[in-house]
């Protein structure tokens, strides 16, 4: 159980080690520079910055490629996630918070920003971002996933805990996070079963839970998609305890 556990928790929050330490001077640079808060912080702006903001969207949409402000803020989310896995999260945010610019409705806003605040081990934050945005869609299958990515974080974190007054049962404890993380991947697979991540996912959920069947299930599932997510160490542990029949 221990090797999968710490793997999988590294496979959930790869960047959290990179970011953590600097996330004291993330917030403290947010006070002065709005693009570092998600939708601007909500924060009023200046009459310059409303210009620019505008010129901005008039540029973006000048581009023969975007047909749509939506196609325009897809795009920026794009951009975005590819600074992410650079470690650049700084530079993420500007595209996130971009993409908001040139459509607000985009939800997938809130999968980008929900996403910086799990880098840092904010999952706090996340999940405030990843609740606005399902808010506003429920059927956002990136936002589910991502839900249920905070849920298995919080499972982990859980059943490492000591026993106390306050936490007397770690493992009930935790699989009530677990049931959540179940929850919401089931919902956004319903909705998307192609989408690997979720899949692979559902693999490891059902492994912790001792449902081999299942696990195995999603598990080929995952493979029939690319595998690409698949770690060799998951694979090795998934057939140490779920011998197939």
């Amino acid at each position: 159980m221990k090797s999968l556990l710490f793997t999988t928790l590294g496979l959930l929050l790869t960047l959290t080690s990179i970011a953590q330490p600097s996330f004291d001077a993330w917030e403290a640079e947010s006070k002065t520079n709005k693009r570092l808060l998600p939708r601007y912080g909500l924060l009023p702006k200046t009459l310059e910055e409303i210009q620019s903001d505008s010129d901005y969207v008039k540029q973006m949409m000048a581009v023969p490629q975007f047909k749509s402000r939506r196609e325009a803020s897809s795009h920026m989310i794009n951009l975005g996630f590819q600074y992410y896995y650079r470690a650049d999260f700084k530079t993420a945010m500007y595209r996130f918070n971009q993409a908001y610019l040139l459509d607000s409705t985009n939800t997938d806003i809130f999968w980008g920003y929900g996403a910086v605040y799990m880098a840092f081990g904010r999952f706090d934050l996340a999940k405030v971002q990843y609740n606005d945005g399902l808010s506003i869609d429920s059927a956002n299958t990136h936002l589910l996933t991502d839900q249920a990515t905070y849920y298995m974080g919080q499972y982990y974190l859980t059943i490492q805990m000591p026993k106390d007054d306050i936490i007397k049962d770690p493992k009930a404890q935790a699989s009530q996070f677990m049931d959540s993380a179940i929850k919401y991947l089931n919902k956004s697979y319903n909705l998307n079963p192609k989408d690997v991540n979720t899949v692979y996912k559902l693999s490891i959920c059902f492994w912790n839970i001792d449902n081999c069947n299942n696990a195995w299930k999603y598990y080929d599932e995952a493979v029939e998609l690319g595998g690409k997510p698949i770690t060799e160490d998951y694979t090795k542990d998934l057939r140490n305890r779920c011998k197939r029949k």
